[in-house]
Parts: C-alpha cells; sequence; structure tokens
C-alpha cells in the first residue's frame, strides 16, 4: 500500500495545480470573487457535469450570461420577464424545467440564507461517515419545495437510492477542501474534509479498479464509500484530495 501511496502522492501533486483549472468545470465558478457567487455558479456546474468537460463549461457560460454574470444578484432581484431566456436552455437531459425549478430554488433559499452551505448542514452530523445523512436530507429539503418537479430528482442524486452522488460530492470537494494550491475554494468551514466522499466517476472508478482500491463488481454509494476508505488509509483527514490524482490518471494519461 505504501507504494500505491507514494504514487498517488506524486500524481496529487502533479494535478493538484491552478494548471488544473481551466479544462476543468471548477474554471467555472472560479470567475467569481463573490461568495454567493461560487456556490451558485459551482453549484449548477456539478449537477450540469455530464458529457466532455469543454461542452459542460460553456453550457455553463451560456447559463450565466442569462443572469448577466450576477447569479445571485439575479436570483435576489429577476422579475418573471428576466425567465424567458431560460425556456430555451437545456443540456443533455436538463431541460428549462429542471433550469426554472433550480432557479426557483435557488432563490427561494437565498432570501432567507446567507450561503448554500446551510442547505447541506440539515443533516450534518459528526460521524466520520455522516455524508450519507448531509446528502440524503439535502435531496430531500430541495424536493420538499412544494413546486418542485419529479422529472428533476434525478439531477440530484441521493444515497439513499444507493447512487454514488459523484456530483454533489465533486461539489462539496470544490467547497469543503482547503489547500494551498489554489483550485478547491474552502469556502465552507462547518463540513468536516475528512467526511467527504470521493467523486467517483467512470475515469476515477476505472483507475482505481486498476489499483485495487475498489472490490465491489457495481459503481454505487457503498462502492464510494469503499473507496473513500482506502483513500483514507493514506490521508485520514483529507481523503478526497487524491480525487485529482486518480481523475488526472484516467483522464490525462488514460492509466
Amino acid at each position: 500500500m505504501k507504494y500505491i501511496k507514494d504514487f498517488l502522492d506524486e500524481k496529487l501533486e502533479k494535478y493538484n495545480q491552478p494548471n488544473f483549472i481551466p479544462l476543468d468545470p471548477i474554471s467555472i465558478p472560479h470567475r467569481f470573487s463573490k461568495k454567493q457567487d461560487i456556490e451558485i455558479t459551482g453549484f449548477f456546474a456539478a449537477i450540469l457535469a455530464w458529457g466532455q468537460r469543454k461542452t459542460i463549461i460553456n453550457k455553463c457560460l451560456e447559463l450565466f450570461t442569462m443572469m448577466d454574470n450576477a447569479p445571485h444578484d439575479f436570483l435576489l432581484h429577476h422579475h418573471e420577464d428576466d425567465l424567458k431566456p431560460f425556456l430555451n436552455f437545456k443540456h443533455r437531459t436538463f431541460n428549462d424545467v429542471d433550469t426554472l425549478f433550480f432557479i426557483q430554488f435557488l432563490s427561494s433559499f437565498y432570501k432567507n440564507h446567507d450561503s448554500l452551505e446551510a442547505a447541506f448542514l440539515m443533516g450534518q452530523n459528526d460521524h466520520i461517515d455522516g455524508m450519507h445523512q448531509i446528502l440524503s436530507s439535502f435531496h430531500n429539503f430541495v424536493f420538499s419545495y412544494p413546486y418542485a418537479p419529479d422529472r428533476s430528482k434525478k439531477h440530484i442524486a441521493t444515497p439513499a437510492r444507493k447512487s454514488a452522488c459523484k456530483r454533489l460530492n465533486m461539489y462539496l470537494r470544490w467547497m469543503v477542501r482547503a489547500d494551498d494550491k489554489g483550485v478547491d475554494f474552502g469556502l465552507w468551514k462547518r463540513i468536516d474534509p475528512a467526511q467527504l466522499i470521493c467523486p467517483c466517476d467512470l475515469h476515477v472508478d476505472r483507475v482505481a479498479r486498476k489499483l485495487g482500491l475498489i472490490t465491489r463488481s457495481q459503481t454505487d454509494w457503498h462502492t464510494a464509500v469503499e473507496l473513500t476508505a482506502r483513500l483514507r488509509e493514506f490521508d485520514p483527514a483529507d481523503p478526497v484530495k487524491y480525487d485529482f490524482a486518480l481523475f488526472g490518471l484516467g483522464v490525462e494519461e488514460k492509466f
């Protein structure tokens, strides 16, 4: 295991660098400086993270142009007519119904809260395996709104349905992790980085299996938990930092 740790530490140092940002969806929130704008753009960039990274980035740029590149201000002060352009927004299975719902949800939320972190804290507990409850509670909270369409539920995964919750785990990595590399934001201080679960996408899954870090045959919530438990052996306080190494090996080096 020491060989694998040393190998991943080397790749972590290579990929957890500012030059990782421009080609990744995390480049979208990096265009903003206001905390709420970073949260909002990061949230949309994460839930739209299906397909090629270039396409994801372009669709996010299109979406936030419709918000005059001031999403927090737009959510708080838009009028009904300002929503018309969003009727034409679509990315893969994410359509205008989903777009308008999340605008409504975030608009309502930010009129009562300073930070989206509060929506994830509703299910918070201090247990190392507390992320199951955090993400399940977040999903239930979002779709407790009376106007929530059933079709939008697929865009906010929940471990209660055994989903690996790749996009939400990626978003939380962006918001919670803090180091001196300048990639992740570390804006949220009330969720312990040790509780984060590694985003288990196709590239990370493939590389982790080659390295013997995953034994489960399928890819689901338990697989992501298994992978993270192995990564905690390398760094109990910050296991998901190795997402950079696994993703970089999969995408850049075709490992």
